[in-house]
């Protein structure tokens, strides 16, 4: 019966020490904060999206996103509501795939977690900062109050950079690199856009259902649908978290990306263009700026007309078909160069991390150090949102508990 010492209490960590206690193992989990799964309570907006029906490898990135396929298929969404139902989260699944318990509350995860650690005996230490990991015949964790800690094996699974409010401050990072492994360089992923511009302050707040796309050296390479944030520094929102990541990794090798934001997405430019000659032809009189009043968000007309240098006083009569173009254009296909995002503290989950090259897909197991394994964010895989960087927690976890608690 091998000891197992599980460095993180976040989704992974708690993951791994259930399968590993329930494999056999005497497993110890230890956690830098005063209580395990913090970053859990905070997912979903509170609500905890704890896994996606639509799985697919291609919701994963990295430098070898494929690694990935062995872990999901080993323990995928399937298992992963059985594993949760037998706990008791009853699943509510959405039209978008989307995977919540019942009761809409993240706290519910992490409650039947944290009772079914207490039932199996897993001895968990809090307040328990791994400054040091030593590898002889068997692996020593020296803890920053100079205890020491002796296992068999060794699962690490203390996150990545993002959010690191909750504990998840990139130290595993240097503890990974302290036995051998490499760093892909990290990023903020799932993150909020800065953009050029000086009109940002002025439609700070404004939310429009549109679509953004990201192009690459004028190349559209991505997009997405649903509610686009104006903030004060660029841009935010579902949309724009999705794409955050494919930008940044370009932007980071220094090429020109771009995002369109279309405020009116569900009519081409050329039917827009249409519209709006037909809708002004009802206001001759009207001032240009008083004839989008009731199509358009209110704030953002004089910034429109100022992008495309139209008068917000001249009246609609006098209107030429070029700037109505002009106007429809910017509609549907709105530009920005991308110049940055927020921070780690803003950032839903970290891309980059332990390379993957170096560990056993099969079994999560490193292949530089025998008996010491990865789970979760702490490795280069990061998923889209919608629940499947979750799921890559629960099934990381699994597959490296499994393996770990084996002779």
């Amino acid at each position: 019966m091998p000891k197992v010492l599980v460095i993180g209490g976040g989704a992974a960590g708690m993951m791994a020490a259930i399968t590993a206690k329930r494999k056999g193992a005497n497993v110890i989990l230890l956690e830098r904060n005063n209580r395990v799964g913090k970053k859990i309570l905070a997912t979903g907006n509170g609500r905890c999206n704890y896994t996606n029906v639509n799985l697919n490898i291609a919701n994963y990135h990295g430098e070898n996103p494929k690694f990935a396929y062995s872990t999901l298929s080993q323990f995928g969404v399937v298992e992963t509501m059985d594993f949760f139902e037998q706990l008791g989260i009853t699943p509510a699944i959405e039209d978008n795939g989307k995977v919540f318990p019942l009761s809409f509350q993240s706290s519910s995860i992490l409650d039947v977690l944290r009772f079914e650690m207490e039932d199996l005996g897993i001895e968990v230490l809090t307040d328990s900062f791994v400054k040091e990991i030593e590898k002889g015949d068997n692996f020593v964790l020296i803890l920053n109050n100079g205890k020491k800690v002796y296992g068999d094996k060794v699962i690490l699974a203390t996150g990545g950079n993002a959010a690191p409010n909750t504990g998840s401050d990139g130290y595993g990072y240097k503890l990974a690199q302290s036995l051998g492994h490499t760093i892909v360089p990290i990023f903020p992923g799932l993150v909020q856009l800065k953009l050029e511009g000086d009109i940002f302050k002025q439609i700070d707040g404004v939310k429009v259902l549109g679509k953004a796309s990201l192009y690459r050296e004028g190349q559209l390479i991505k997009e997405d649908i649903g509610d686009v944030l104006f903030t004060n520094y660029g841009i935010s929102g579902p949309p724009i978290l999705q794409i955050s990541r494919t930008a940044l990794q370009y932007l980071n090798k220094g090429d020109n990306v771009e995002i369109g934001v279309s405020i009116i997405h569900t009519r081409t430019e050329e039917e827009l263009y249409e519209y709006l000659k037909y809708r002004f032809s009802f206001m001759p009189k009207k001032t240009i700026e008083i004839g989008l009043i009731g199509f358009i968000n209110k704030r953002l007309i004089l910034p429109i007309l100022r992008e495309v240098n139209i008068n917000k006083d001249k009246q609609i009569a006098h209107l030429t078909n070029e700037e109505i173009r002009q106007i429809s254009n910017i509609l549907t296909d709105w530009r920005f160069n991308i110049i940055g995002s927020k921070s780690f503290k803003d950032a839903q989950v970290t891309a980059g991390g332990v390379n993957t090259n170096e560990i056993n897909p099969s079994t999560m197991e490193s292949k530089l150090v025998k008996g010491l394994f990865f789970a979760g964010e702490i490795l280069d895989i990061d998923g889209d949102c919608g629940g499947f960087n979750l799921q890559w927690a629960w099934s990381s976890g699994y597959v490296a508990g499994e393996n770990a608690s084996l002779g």
